[in-house]
């Protein structure tokens, strides 16, 4: 097993017995006192976010990990599958592993899945998504005062403020980072 000091960002270790996907990494060493590496991490069951301190010469266990690109097929009652687009086996994952991600998966959209000990245990979308709007109100004509919005929902489900100009019907980008309308498609 290798060292704390040897720890980089993005491997996924063992700590109290789960998978944490490590997202900074700092070696310190004050003054006079022993040196340490200040370990940023997230647990990738419960996505949970902790600093936690090592030694600089402990022992940690690094998991072997594999990121696959994955294509979204269905979603049925609260699960949803997926496809491997070169073995064609299908990988379903539940609403609790997906989180938000679930808001921005259409038929046929790729996205990639952090695969530990062969179990998927995240999912990471591209930056921004094209998705459709199935339901949006007409806007007022003369009610252009300054950026006025309108709510528009999505073929997701999601529900995003868009300019009164957009109708139904019409393909939006919308960031996954954070939600938010950025442009028709």
């Amino acid at each position: 097993m290798p060292a704390a000091n040897d720890i980089r960002k993005g491997q996924v270790i063992k700590f109290n017995g789960e998978p944490h996907l490590v997202m900074e990494t700092q070696h310190r060493t004050p003054g006079n006192l022993r040196a340490f590496v200040q370990i940023k991490m997230r647990n990738l069951r419960y996505g949970k976010a902790l600093d936690q301190r090592f030694a600089s010469t402990e022992a940690i266990e690094v998991l072997p990990t594999d990121r696959r690109t994955l294509e979204f097929s269905y979603a049925d009652r609260g699960t949803f599958a997926f496809i491997d687009p070169e073995t064609f086996d299908q990988i379903e994952l539940t609403a609790e592993t997906l989180g938000d991600v679930k808001n921005y998966l259409t038929p046929g959209g790729k996205v990639d899945v952090l695969f530990v000990d062969e179990k998927a245990l995240s999912v990471d979308l591209p930056s921004t998504v094209t998705l459709k709007i199935t339901e949006s109100a007409d806007g007022v004509k003369g009610d252009t005062a300054s950026n006025v919005q309108k709510p528009a929902t999505l073929e997701t489900g999601l529900v995003v403020q868009v300019p009164l100009f957009i109708k139904e019907g019409e393909q939006i980008r919308v960031s996954t980072i954070d939600g938010t309308y950025l442009g028709r498609a």
